[in-house]
């Protein structure tokens, strides 16, 4: 059973078809990556996905049960994480603050017992620092703990934003860009987080990203959309490669030898 499964997925805003018959699915601990040009489709695939937007045809399932109609809040809690162009961090509090925020749903103590206190909310709200105190260090971010959101630099900011995600303790994880901003040994960096992660949580990730080197890094499987369509799917170096992506991405025709034209697989 795939964790997540999209099916011919169609939405209009107007007389502009955003999405255009797309599927996609990333199975059990999989890696899948989403590139395209600018305005291919892939944030409001994402979109639909997590129930931002709602689509005008085609399913979307979660582990086989059908999420299409459900509310944002609800597939949330079913386990769907999701990380956002724009970082969306409470920016005037602290890096440690906002993963304890997080952690929040998960707390055993009702609201009246937070804003009244006692031995029981004490603990708790320890346990939860703890455990932000462990992703940050996850994500070698310890150093920044105790500094206010909006002091920090964008490549930090996204590094951040994935460990607050991460404190909702999400079983598919989305994540948007998340090496924009990023020079490239940071973006090679974060890919090895990554693939920590997927081994640290057991945590299926999809991911958008136009940082191609990134996503080949880490993806084990790679969906090029162009125009809301699906232009090529497969292996990474598959996608890679395919002569649409390269005309897509570039805009010209692709140099290629006619040899190894012949022997690639192309999706």
């Amino acid at each position: 059973m795939s964790v997540l499964e999209v099916r011919n997925l169609n939405i209009q805003f107007g007389g502009v078809r955003a999405l255009d018959h797309v599927s996609m699915e990333a199975g059990e601990w999989e890696i899948v990556g989403i590139i395209g040009p600018n305005g291919a489709g892939k944030t409001t695939l994402f979109n639909c996905i997590t129930g931002f937007y709602r689509p005008n045809k085609g399913k979307i399932r979660y582990r086989g049960k059908p999420i299409t109609r459900l509310p944002v809040h609800k597939r949330t809690a079913l386990g769907i994480g999701r990380t956002f162009q724009n970082v969306g961090l409470v920016k005037n509090t602290t890096v440690a603050e906002n993963l304890v925020t997080a952690q929040h749903l998960e707390t055993n103590y009702d609201p009246w017992a937070g804003m009244l206190g006692g031995p029981a909310t004490f603990a708790e709200e320890a346990r939860l620092r703890e455990r932000a105190d462990q992703l940050l260090e996850l994500m070698d971010l310890s150093d920044v703990a105790e500094a206010r959101v909006a002091d920090l630099p964008y490549g930090v900011l996204k590094r951040v934003e994935i460990a607050t995600v991460l404190a909702t303790d999400p079983d598919l994880l989305l994540l948007d860009e998340p090496g924009s901003g990023m020079g490239p040994e940071e973006a090679h960096a974060l890919g090895d987080t990554l693939l920590e992660l997927r081994k640290e949580f057991g945590i299926t990730i999809v991911m958008i990203d136009h940082h191609v080197p990134l996503v080949t890094q880490v993806s084990d499987y790679v969906y090029c959309l162009n125009f809301g369509e699906v232009l090529a799917e497969g292996r990474p170096d598959v996608v890679r490669n395919h002569p649409e992506v390269v005309r897509a991405y570039l805009g010209e025709e692709p140099v290629e030898d006619p040899a190894d034209v012949a022997s690639e697989e192309y999706v």
